[in-house]
């Protein structure tokens, strides 16, 4: 048999796959992880007491629109890496955008607040935990998405990781909306992002192991 043969041969069942079956898969593992999240709220933190009201109010969707929007563009980030030919990547920019429209709202509200309270603003009352509460949080989609990828094909398997880790961390920030209390726009951007960063960093380390095949 020669080559051309053996080419024919060995593609003669393959089927075609769907143009968006990447992103679908990678979106399946994340809201399952988001449920498993969710559960974890339920039982050991508890949904906030006055979530019917805070919705109500902007602050609660500057802390959702932020993180859930990051979230997104991680997502289509690990799409890319998610295939052997991921190539340069498309679209990183976007990361950056509500990174700076948050940053934009902190020195805004810092403005209008008097210097002798941005220490309280900054640290709030949970800024001990909140990190380490995102990261925890994370960890459920991070599987979810391990488990997207078990029918994917990542090559670069350290970035690919970074991305799982940071679109984890982005979408348990989102999901940690639903206990936290804290209002201000530089807390959110300081202790969210810090244990966004930290499920980055974790899923760099932990991608060429766990997502090789």
């Amino acid at each position: 048999m020669n080559t051309d043969d053996l080419v024919r041969h060995l593609a003669k069942e393959t089927r075609p796959v769907g143009r968006n079956s990447v992103a679908r898969r990678l979106a399946i593992g994340m809201a399952a992880g988001g449920i498993g999240s969710v559960i974890l709220i339920l039982i050991a933190l508890g949904m906030r007491p006055d979530l019917g009201t805070a919705m109500q109010g902007t602050s609660f969707w500057m802390k959702w629109g932020y993180t859930f929007s990051l979230a997104v563009a991680a997502l289509m980030t690990t799409a890319q890496l998610a295939r052997p030919d991921s190539g340069r990547l498309r679209g990183l920019w976007l990361l950056v955008i509500p990174v700076v429209l948050l940053a934009g709202i902190g020195f805004l509200e810092l403005a209008r607040t008097p210097s002798s309270q941005w220490l309280a603003m900054w640290l709030g009352e949970s800024w001990k935990s909140c990190p380490w509460m995102v990261l925890s949080l994370s960890a459920p989609i991070f599987a979810g998405l391990l488990w997207s990828f078990r029918r994917l094909a990542p090559t670069r398997l350290r970035a690919a990781g970074a991305a799982a880790g940071l679109s984890a961390g982005a979408f348990a920030a989102t999901v940690y909306c639903l206990h936290c209390p804290e209002v201000s726009a530089i807390f959110v951007l300081t202790w969210y992002s810090l244990g966004i960063m930290l499920a980055t960093l974790l899923g760099m380390l932990v991608g060429p192991r766990l997502l090789r095949w």
